[in-house]
C-alpha cells in the first residue's frame, strides 16, 4: 500500500510511525517530511499547502490514500483539489475545516446548534473589540479568528492585558492576517482534555483521550505555547464523561456540518475544559493535535490506516476496532531558546539512542549538507514513553528529554503532574 503524508512536523512523524506500525511493507511518501520521516520512507521537498503542488506530486506517485496532517494545507483547500482528481484523502475539506480556519465560524456553528461552549462576541475593529472587553471584564480570553499556529490565544488576567494583546494582534498585526478578527471570550475554568474523534461525517469513533500542557514553565506557568507535553489515557476520561461529549457536541457537530451541506470527515479534535456545569469546547481542530498524537497514537492497538481509509471512503462503522494497549505513555517536548516568541535555530543536535518503550519524534528538525542533525524550529523533538504504569512513563520520558543535547534546550519536567497527583488522591 502507498500513502502520500502531507507535512513535516511532530504529528506527522508519529502518523507515520504508527502507519509504519501497522504495515511495515507500506511504501510512505512524506512531504515534505523531516529527518524522521526519513527513516521510514521518502521525502520529497514541495509545499505541502500548495494545491497544485500537492496534485502533481500525487499523479507522480499514485498513493492509495492521501493522509494531510496540519491544519494549513486543509485550510487552502488541497484536500478539495486531491478529491477532484480521484484520490482517496483523509481529511475534511476546506468548508468543513473552517471549524479551526476560523474561530468565529466554528463559535456560530457551536452557539446556533446548542454545542456547550464559552460564550463570545467577535469583531473586525480593535476599537470594538477593546469595548467588548471593558464590558467583560477579566479573566477573559483574546483569540485571534484565524489560523496562528497555536499562538493566537492570550488568556488575559487583566483588562490591560487583554487590551494589549487585541492591539498586538489587530494593529500590530503579529499574527498577520489570522488578527484580522478576534474573538473576545469567557474565560472558562477547570481542566482541559483533547478527544479525538475520527469520522467519516456521520459515524464516529473516539481515539484514547489526552491532556496537554501548553504553558512554557512547569507549574503551568509562562506564555501559551503550541504545547510543551502531552499524556494519555486520562483518568478523568471516564466512559459516563465520553458519553455525554459524545451527545452534547461531536454527535450535533457533525450533524450541524451534515445541515450546512460541509459535512467533516477526518479527525475532528476536540479542546474541551471540564467545567462545573460540564464539559465545554473551548477549540476546534480539523487535523490530530501535536503534542497529543505523539501520546495517543503509541497506545493505539488497531490499525489506523484501516480507520483512516474507512473514513476516507465514507464507511466508518461506530463499532470499529479501536482498542488500546494497557499501560499509559507520556511525551515531553524539548524546544530551542527563545520558544515560543523567537526560536533559535541552527544548533547541532545530539540524540542518543532511545531506551526500549521510547521515541524520539523529530519536529523542528533538518540536515545540514554535511549531515549534521540541527534544530530548524521552535518544538525540536517531542520524546514518548510508553510504560505499564504511569509514573514509570513520566519517568523515562522525563529522563530521555534530559539526555537529548542543543545549546539551549529547554523542556518541562512536570508533564503528567495533574494525573500523578489525582492518582496520590491531591487533587
Amino acid at each position: 500500500m502507498r500513502i502520500l503524508l502531507l507535512g513535516g512536523g511532530g504529528r506527522e512523524h508519529a502518523i507515520g510511525w504508527k502507519l509504519a506500525q501497522d504495515n511495515p511493507s507500506v511504501d510512505l511518501i512524506a512531504a515534505p517530511g523531516n529527518p524522521g520521516l526519513e527513516e521510514l520512507g521518502r521525502c520529497v521537498r514541495i509545499n505541502p499547502s500548495d494545491p497544485d503542488a500537492a496534485c502533481a506530486l500525487a499523479e507522480l506517485e499514485r498513493p492509495d490514500l492521501v493522509v494531510v496532517g496540519p491544519e494549513a494545507p486543509l485550510a487552502a483547500g488541497v484536500s478539495d483539489a486531491l478529491r477532484t482528481r480521484g484520490f482517496a484523502v483523509f481529511g475534511p475539506s476546506q468548508a468543513a475545516a473552517q471549524l479551526e480556519s476560523s474561530k468565529r465560524f466554528a463559535k456560530q456553528v457551536m452557539l446556533e446548534h446548542g454545542v456547550p461552549t464559552a460564550g463570545a462576541s467577535w469583531h473586525t475593529s480593535s476599537t470594538e473589540a477593546v469595548a467588548a472587553i471593558r464590558l467583560t471584564g477579566a479573566p477573559v480570553v483574546v483569540k485571534a479568528s484565524g489560523l496562528a499556529a497555536g499562538k493566537g490565544v492570550v488568556v488575559a488576567t487583566s483588562v490591560d492585558e487583554a487590551e494589549s494583546a487585541v492591539l498586538a494582534m489587530m494593529n500590530d498585526g503579529i499574527h498577520g492576517a489570522a488578527g484580522a478578527e478576534v474573538l473576545i471570550e469567557e474565560c472558562l475554568t477547570g481542566e482541559e482534555l483533547s478527544v479525538f474523534a475520527l469520522t467519516d461525517g456521520v459515524n464516529f469513533v473516539l481515539l484514547p483521550v489526552a491532556q496537554d500542557h501548553k504553558r512554557l514553565l512547569e507549574g503551568d506557568a509562562g506564555p501559551n505555547t503550541g504545547g510543551m507535553g502531552a499524556y494519555a489515557p486520562v483518568s478523568l476520561a471516564t466512559p459516563e464523561l465520553l458519553g455525554v461529549v459524545s451527545e452534547t457536541i461531536i454527535a450535533p457537530t457533525l450533524s450541524a456540518m451534515r445541515r450546512r451541506g460541509t459535512p467533516f470527515q477526518g479527525l475532528l479534535y476536540c479542546g474541551l475544559m471540564l467545567t462545573p456545569d460540564g464539559p465545554k469546547v473551548i477549540e476546534f481542530n480539523c487535523r490530530f493535535g501535536d503534542p497529543e498524537t505523539q501520546a495517543v497514537l503509541p497506545l493505539l492497538d488497531g490499525s489506523l490506516i484501516d480507520l483512516m481509509a474507512l473514513s476516507a471512503a465514507g464507511r466508518l462503522h461506530a463499532s470499529a476496532d479501536i482498542s488500546a494497549t494497557d499501560g499509559a505513555a507520556v511525551t515531553t517536548v524539548v524546544a530551542a531558546p527563545g520558544y515560543p516568541e523567537a526560536p533559535a535555530s541552527g544548533a547541532a543536535i545530539t540524540l542518543p539512542e532511545p531506551p526500549r518503550g521510547t521515541i524520539v519524534f523529530h519536529a523542528g528538525t533538518r540536515r545540514r549538507d554535511d549531515g549534521v542533525l540541527v534544530t530548524a524550529g521552535g518544538r525540536v523533538v517531542s520524546v514518548t514513553a510508553v510504560a505499564s504504569t504511569f509514573e514509570a512513563a513520566c519517568r523515562a520520558s522525563r529522563e530521555h528529554a534530559g539526555s537529548i543535547r542543543f545549546d539551549g534546550s529547554q523542556f518541562r519536567r512536570d508533564i503528567g503532574w495533574r494525573e500523578l497527583a489525582r492518582r496520590a488522591g491531591t487533587t
